[in-house]
């Protein structure tokens, strides 16, 4: 079996800025770009299209060459033997999920009246996420909200999910993941939120990068977790 530090190293970078599609129609990127932006929309910060989640997502199905950078971030890691086989078999289900998707938007803008997902205004674009989703439209949240979120909320893989929530998550991926992979151009994710980052990836793996000063270092269980004591946790 082949391990993965035995994979090759292929040098280059992603280019938050282009334009070229290694995966969508022109049709699908404005389709899911659109979709994006409603998802993390632009108001008086940047959204997801400011941060080029699109590249991100569509990198991402384009294959299997951009999942894993290298440590020092100026290339990626190419999978093989029984890795990569799986790896090409989960992308091209994932392929599916996202042109399935797009026709889906679509058709229900078009039950709406409109030509086409793209096309149709923001209302109208969120009244065709909530059928989608089944769910009413988030209310907006503040950092002093106080309501319980489950963990299912920071879901950290798509397999198995329907196209929807596949989406949300890969629009948070795209705009808080490192830029390395094509999102979160010039870390403005990272800005939004108040998050400075490290400067390379490299910093995150030798050590020169550390998230330790932003965790709470004495709390409270109970005050973190609400319901904590109640469920003899």
């Amino acid at each position: 079996m082949i391990s993965k530090a035995d994979w090759e190293e292929v040098p280059g970078t992603i280019d938050s800025d282009s334009d070229e599609k290694l995966f969508f129609s022109v049709h699908e990127w404005d389709t899911i770009d659109a979709a994006a932006s409603r998802i993390i929309p632009t108001d008086a910060d940047p959204g997801a299209h400011e941060a080029g989640v699109i590249v991100f997502i569509d990198r991402y199905l384009s294959g299997i060459e951009f999942n894993f950078a290298t440590a020092a971030g100026g290339g990626f890691l190419q999978m093989a033997g029984k890795d990569a086989v799986a790896a090409r078999a989960r992308n091209a289900n994932m392929q599916r999920l996202y042109r399935g998707g797009v026709k889906e938007l679509d058709r229900i803008a078009g039950e709406l009246g409109q030509q086409s997902f793209k096309s149709a205004s923001a209302d109208v674009q969120d009244q065709v996420l909530e059928q989608l989703s089944g769910s009413p439209k988030p209310a907006p949240i503040s950092l002093d909200s106080r309501e319980v979120f489950h963990s299912r909320l920071q879901g950290n893989t798509d397999d198995g999910m329907p196209f929807f929530p596949t989406l949300c998550l890969h629009v948070r991926q795209g705009f808080y993941a490192d830029p390395v992979y094509g999102g979160n151009k010039g870390q403005v994710g990272w800005r939004v939120i108040g998050f400075p980052g490290p400067k390379c990836l490299r910093d995150t793996m030798d050590g020169t990068y550390s998230t330790a000063e932003y965790f709470v270092q004495e709390y409270d269980w109970s005050e973190l977790i609400p319901g904590f004591k109640a469920s003899g946790g």
